[in-house]
């Protein structure tokens, strides 16, 4: 039995397609057969097989919000010049999900999904259905610069550029210890049922989630200089209900879990034996990592020490005040200083 929800369709999230990627056999030992992938393409392949950009998302994110914050005519991503590949997490709620997947595997008995699984089924996406063989840049931010690091670690021939955007080639424990609070708001739910709860279910899970999440994914100074009236709402409490309390409700518990431990656990030197310096060594794209000055979940100081591991890298800080929220183009200067420093990558 899976569960139908209308939040995750291309009514709420605009075209996307689906890819057969086949059985995808994950890292950690189980198998999930007829896997498939939620992507949207923008732009044109040219003849040189050379202008494709690989766009990944963010917890709870997808496509339409990175297409909507970061792709668009005149931006550093134009379709004008780039293939645009979107592509959405494994789940993310498009494509194969706990909600949504049939069988064994689905809902509660979903499993553990490594970062690493999703990009092995970019790569398929990517080459099967798209004939697409060299990137140009891969770009993602939070969850989505953890795929970009594992691109650029364990297919660095296949990786001309890549820039990683509020998130860290592993997740320190201050991360870890962060995400499971998420987990066990999530599964606090009085409806939960290990997973196996009805269409609707987890109302309550979600506000605590979302509580959570308005502690860390704001900076301090977000909330004591009143930054969310230049939002258009009216007190502390509005935006946290209005804002992140709304963001999070429609959306559904497991897949934010199987999100969630994906986040905790990434980390690209287990490629290397634990050996962080050594893994991220391998990267031969030229890569440029974007922290945000105020993030509380990927400090500057984490990316800052990853970047000084990387051949060739460069460190572009992204100055605002919202903290890890500014992912979402919360202030024009944000999305001016994210273009500007992917125009400078793509052109070099």
């Amino acid at each position: 039995m899976t569960v139908e929800d209308p939040y995750y369709s291309s009514a709420v999230h605009g075209p996307y397609e689906l890819a057969e990627i086949g059985d995808l056999v994950l890292e950690d030992g189980a198998t999930l057969r007829g896997c498939q992938l939620a992507y949207q393409t923008l732009g044109e392949l040219n003849a040189a097989k050379d202008n494709a950009v690989l766009v990944t998302s963010w917890y709870s994110g997808n496509h339409s919000i990175m297409r909507d914050t970061y792709v668009g005519e005149g931006r550093a991503i134009d379709p004008a010049r780039h293939f645009v590949v979107l592509v959405n997490q494994i789940g993310s709620g498009l494509g194969t999900s706990p909600h949504s997947l049939a069988g064994p595997y689905g809902r509660g008995g979903f499993p553990h999904v490594r970062i690493g699984d999703d990009v092995v089924a970019q790569e398929r996406l990517l080459r099967e259905v798209l004939g697409v063989e060299q990137l140009a840049l891969v770009f993602g931010g939070s969850m989505g610069a953890q795929q970009t690091y594992e691109w650029a670690v364990r297919f660095p021939d296949k990786v001309q550029r890549a820039a990683a955007l509020a998130g860290t080639a592993k997740a320190y424990e201050h991360c870890k210890i962060f995400g499971q609070t998420l987990v066990e708001a999530l599964q606090s739910d009085p409806g939960y049922a290990g997973g196996w709860y009805p269409v609707g279910t987890g109302r309550e899970g979600l506000q605590r989630h979302a509580t959570l999440f308005a502690l860390h994914v704001l900076s301090n100074d977000f909330w004591t200089e009143e930054h969310w009236r230049a939002l258009g709402f009216s007190s502390a409490q509005d935006f946290r209900i209005g804002f992140l309390g709304a963001y999070f409700a429609p959306m559904d518990p497991g897949d934010l879990l199987c999100q969630a431990w994906k986040w905790q656990h990434g980390d690209v030197s287990r490629h290397t034996g634990g050996d962080l310096a050594a893994a991220l060594g391998r990267i031969t794209a030229k890569t440029f990592v974007l922290p945000i000055s105020t993030d509380l979940f990927f400090p500057v100081v984490d990316c800052a020490a990853e970047q000084a591991l990387i051949p060739g890298s460069e460190l572009r800080v992204i100055e605002d005040v919202h903290g890890h929220a500014a992912l979402f183009g919360l202030s024009p200067d944000y999305g001016r200083q994210v273009d500007a420093a992917l125009k400078e990558l793509l052109d070099s």
